[in-house]
């Protein structure tokens, strides 16, 4: 589709509506644990309740991936809402964690769809090559709300309450479902295309993109879940709970610099700049014992994983051909999903067997396997976007 502004009316609702799904999952993220117990869950069925969301969308993203070459886009999204909402008005009412469980799960699924279709409904908004530019302001709105739901969630239920607290996520999922109303292209799909299409696990073309995903979310997933643990354990006097925010701002300030070069720098420059500024920030983070070292460690972070995160999402649509966007998308995020499940693992492994002092340096072992990902398939890689 040929459009004569990239943000168009139907562009910024849809990037903000991805903001308001995306807060309302994050924002009850950190509190279903606190809240399982509260509840009478025991520690073990607590962890499967806040760990089931991530299994969920292992099994359901090849799913809405097929899903969203095959139906509306606007429709699925709008399912995904529902359910969102649903999920979350349930959190608020139910009277044990057994029934928490099962909101868990419907929140789940519309995260899941939002997730896949949203990213396919931008890409089809936009032109091919103006994408990467679009991605990396769509991942700014997921980065903001990723940095700011739990923030405000974990000041808030201090003072309301856990059920109190989650009627915000509530109306940021109405928000989501009220915006998508007012867009005009709904990103329906081609009679032929459907009638081409079958059910596929993976789109092959972003394999690659799902492979490096992974590779660069592990370590990011790890300190998100461990680095409060890991500062405690080393005993270092640093302001932990503004790290992610201090994260959050430099990513906003390095995706409004870099716009305009996401469509045209080769893709091994990215790969380059992002896979240093990892190395940087595991060296940062095992050496911390200030806070100007901890704001480094950041600012790498924002490069090594927030920029990255942009560039691979796009590549893993200009790869994929046009009838498979949906199932590009959620092969892109079959590799979060896997590093948001296995990052905390590895982290818990690693604390359990090693010194915490090693707890990084052993996380820089990842850095040589980026390398040799790209080595084997860097062609495809840096092909993608001057294909389009």
């Amino acid at each position: 589709m040929k459009k004569s502004s990239v943000y168009n009316r139907d562009v910024i609702l849809v990037m903000a509506a991805s903001f308001f799904f995306m807060f309302s999952t994050m924002f009850v993220t950190p509190l279903v644990n606190g809240y399982a117990r509260s509840l009478g869950a025991s520690a073990t069925f607590a962890g499967i309740i806040v760990g089931f969301m991530s299994v969920a969308a292992l099994v359901l993203r090849p799913i809405a991936g097929n899903m969203t070459d095959r139906f509306s886009k606007y429709g699925l999204s709008f399912a995904g809402g529902i359910l969102i909402l649903i999920g979350v008005l349930g959190y608020v009412v139910t009277p044990n964690s057994e029934l928490l469980l099962l909101f868990r799960l419907i929140n789940g699924v519309g995260y899941v769809l939002d997730t896949v279709c949203m990213t396919t409904w931008l890409a089809y908004l936009i032109p091919r090559e103006h994408v990467g530019e679009a991605m990396g302001f769509y991942g700014l709105m997921n980065a903001l709300a990723m940095a700011i739901g739990p923030a405000i969630s974990i000041n808030i239920y201090q003072t309301v309450g856990y059920r109190h607290a989650m009627l915000l996520s509530a109306l940021s999922a109405l928000l989501m479902v009220v915006m998508i109303q007012f867009v005009g292209q709904k990103g329906q799909v081609e009679v032929q295309t459907k009638q081409k299409h079958h059910f596929k696990i993976i789109q092959k073309d972003a394999l690659p993109v799902c492979f490096l995903i992974t590779l660069f979310a592990l370590p990011y997933f790890a300190t998100q879940a461990d680095i409060v643990t890991y500062v405690a354990q080393r005993r270092i006097d640093v302001a932990v709970g503004s790290y992610f925010l201090i994260y959050a701002v430099i990513l906003l300030v390095l995706r409004i610099v870099l716009k305009n070069l996401f469509d045209r720098v080769c893709f091994g420059w990215w790969l380059l700049a992002s896979t240093v500024a990892t190395a940087f920030y595991l060296v940062m983070l095992a050496i911390m014992h200030n806070n100007w070292q901890m704001t480094l460690a950041a600012a790498g972070m924002a490069v090594g994983y927030g920029i990255i995160y942009s560039v691979l999402q796009s590549t893993a649509l200009l790869l994929a051909p046009l009838n498979e966007q949906g199932l590009a998308s959620s092969t892109f995020y079959l590799g979060m999903d896997i590093a948001m499940s296995l990052g905390p693992i590895l982290g818990g492994v690693i604390d359990s067997a090693l010194p915490v002092r090693w707890y990084y340096p052993v996380m820089m072992t990842l850095v040589p396997v980026i390398i040799l990902v790209y080595a084997i398939y860097h062609r495809r890689l840096n092909n993608a976007i001057h294909n389009h």
